[in-house]
């Protein structure tokens, strides 16, 4: 047969449709690379983006700065007050108690009548307390701080090391559901070729028309399985993305590390870290407990204090002010020089007697406490021992499997090609070939599970066994 030669114009647009289909190939699999995420960069996403846990980061840095705040209350209080003022001074034998806001502080004596003579005065005033010794209540309250600044230290870790598990096992849950739904778009595929094989055998009598009716409903059939297995890779991308706390967009799993499996099982792990994350983060509750009991001991006791005190003050009222009337200056100079000082130190205790009562029932109530923490903690302790059982049970069994996944798959292969072998040469029906390509989707999403059950029971003993290096080594 003669062929005739393509003319200029017909190879240019050869060429153009060839470079067309290489530029679409090469952005196709540019999109999917920059859609390409790891586990390792899960991980790292989440840990710098997950808002519980930038929060918790906040809460441990002010909890420390709660203890620099403790260690500065042991310092003396330092006062300063400076003042000037304009009024009389008339005085009044009698007692006299202030009940909530102090009243006027007006120096004379008696005088016969009321006198509205008024000057200016000033007033300086400095004043330094100190509560030197209360039976260690400072360096109590220091410990307490320290306590809730380790707590929030060790919730911080609890809550990266359980956000750790949450991602990697999202991240294994949507490269299963993808894994699945290759797979189910496979069955798509062979179900798709075997209709057209039936149509056309149909077409020349060589089948039953039925076998078209029934090829069709198998393919509807396949159509509606692959279409669930999507919706599953969406709702399984939504929840990774949410840990990610990255804008929704389509993730690509890397597929390459669970098609094997781990290449170091700890074997060895048989007990519950006593760091385990979760624990150390119960234990710091109990220690803050414990530490707040102490500091409400210290309350019921004495305090000892030095105080000292240095007073200046000026007045327009002469010294002789009560015997000369009207012996006073309205001059503002006058009234604010400073004309007058003294000075007082002292040392003091003060201790409330019915405190210790009071505080009785307080350190009750907080040992109370303390008792309901302990619970919780050894609760914990045995559902993750509990835990750790069941992960090692999990693995047995997901290697087991891990092993007798391709051995089905082959079977189940060979026996789908036989009967499409046989089926086009009529010597087996219809449902012989269905049954094949049941069994084929079968093994093949038995695998797809398989190898992800294994990555999953290392997740599980990591999680149960407060090291998440058993998984993460293995990536």
């Amino acid at each position: 047969m003669k062929t005739t030669p393509l003319s200029h114009k017909s190879r240019r647009s050869v060429f153009v449709a060839m470079y067309l289909l290489t530029a679409l190939l090469l952005i196709d699999d540019l999109a999917r690379a920059q859609n390409l995420l790891s586990l390792k960069d899960a991980l790292r996403l989440s840990a710098e983006n997950y808002g519980s846990v930038q929060a918790k980061s906040k809460y441990a840095a002010a909890a420390q700065q709660a203890v620099n705040k403790a260690r500065l209350d042991y310092l003396p209080n330092v006062n300063l007050a400076s003042e000037i003022s304009y009024g009389t001074a008339n005085g009044q034998n009698g007692p006299q108690y202030a009940f909530g806001l102090s009243g006027i502080a007006s120096g004379g004596l008696p005088l016969a009548s009321q006198s509205w003579n008024a000057t200016f005065g000033s007033l300086f005033l400095t004043n330094i307390n100190w509560d030197i010794f209360a039976f260690g209540r400072s360096h109590q309250n220091i410990r307490s701080a320290q306590a809730v600044a380790g707590r929030d230290a060790r919730d911080l870790q609890q809550e990266t090391f359980q956000l750790q598990i949450k991602v990697a096992a999202a991240y294994l849950d949507l490269l299963a559901a993808q894994r699945l739904a290759t797979s189910y778009q496979k069955n798509l595929d062979r179900a798709d070729t075997l209709k057209k094989i039936i149509v056309v055998k149909a077409t020349h009598d060589l089948v039953a028309g039925v076998d078209s009716s029934q090829a069709d409903a198998e393919v509807s059939n396949a159509k509606v399985v692959l279409l669930r297995s999507r919706d599953a890779v969406n709702e399984q991308n939504k929840k990774l993305v949410d840990f990610l706390g990255i804008a929704p967009k389509d993730i690509s799993t890397d597929t390459l590390f669970i098609a094997k499996l781990p290449g170091v099982i700890s074997e060895g792990v048989d007990s519950v870290s006593t760091d385990h994350p979760v624990l150390s983060f119960y234990n710091a509750r109990v220690q803050v407990s414990e530490q707040q009991t102490r500091y409400l001991k210290t309350l019921s006791y004495p305090t000892f204090s030095l105080g000292a005190a240095f007073l200046t003050r000026g007045s327009g009222f002469g010294n002789a002010y009560t015997a000369q009337q009207p012996n006073y200056s309205t001059s503002f100079s006058d009234g604010v020089n400073f004309d007058r000082s003294n000075y007082v130190v002292a040392v003091g205790v003060t201790w409330n007697l019915t405190t210790p009562f009071r505080n009785k029932q307080q350190i009750r109530s907080q040992k109370l406490i303390s008792d309901g923490l302990k619970y919780e903690q050894a609760q914990v302790h045995k559902e993750l021992a509990s835990q750790l059982e069941l992960a090692d049970a999990k693995l047995k069994t997901a290697i087991a499997r891990y092993y007798e996944s391709p051995i089905q798959v082959k079977a189940a292969s060979d026996a789908y090609h036989q009967k499409m072998v046989l089926y086009k040469h009529g010597l087996t029906s219809l449902v012989d070939i269905q049954q094949a390509l049941y069994a084929l989707t079968r093994a093949e999403t038995d695998r797809d599970i398989a190898f992800s059950n294994v990555w999953q029971a290392v997740l599980l003993k990591a999680a149960a066994a407060g090291d998440f290096s058993i998984f993460y080594k293995n990536l």
